[in-house]
Formats: structure tokens, C-alpha cells, sequence
């Protein structure tokens, strides 16, 4: 089952920074799609539940050096 989450990220500044999250979530088994914002200071993450979970997404931003508020 397909669910979409919002998080607000701190740190992001750049678009290296946005690359590199979406770099990091990508890797994960089941995310389907993500969009990061530096300005808007936002992750958004399209994913598969069956496949992986929100603490899955939010442990990836936290390796890629970012904080979810």
C-alpha cells in the first residue's frame, strides 16, 4: 500500500544537501519517490508500507546529516 509522508528537515541548505537526501532515501527498498526542498525546508516521500516504514526514512535522513523535526 502506496502512502506519501511530509517531514520537516533541518539543515538542508543546498542543493548538494537535497540531492543527498533524496540519494539516501532512494537506496531504500519500497520508497517509490521523494522531493526535497532546502527553502521550504521539506522532505517528501512517496513508499511502499509493505515494504518500508516511516522510522526507515526518518533513520536515512538522520545518516544523510539532516534533522527531522
Amino acid at each position: 500500500m502506496a502512502e506519501f509522508v511530509e517531514l520537516a528537515v533541518t539543515g538542508m541548505k543546498c542543493g548538494g544537501c537535497e540531492a543527498n537526501v533524496k540519494s539516501k532515501l532512494g537506496a531504500i527498498d519500497g520508497v517509490l519517490s521523494v522531493t526535497a526542498s532546502s527553502k521550504e525546508k521539506k522532505v517528501g516521500v512517496d513508499y511502499d508500507a509493505a515494504k518500508t516504514d516511516l522510522e526507515a526514512i526518518k533513520a536515512a535522513i538522520a545518516e544523510a546529516g539532516f534533522s527531522v523535526e
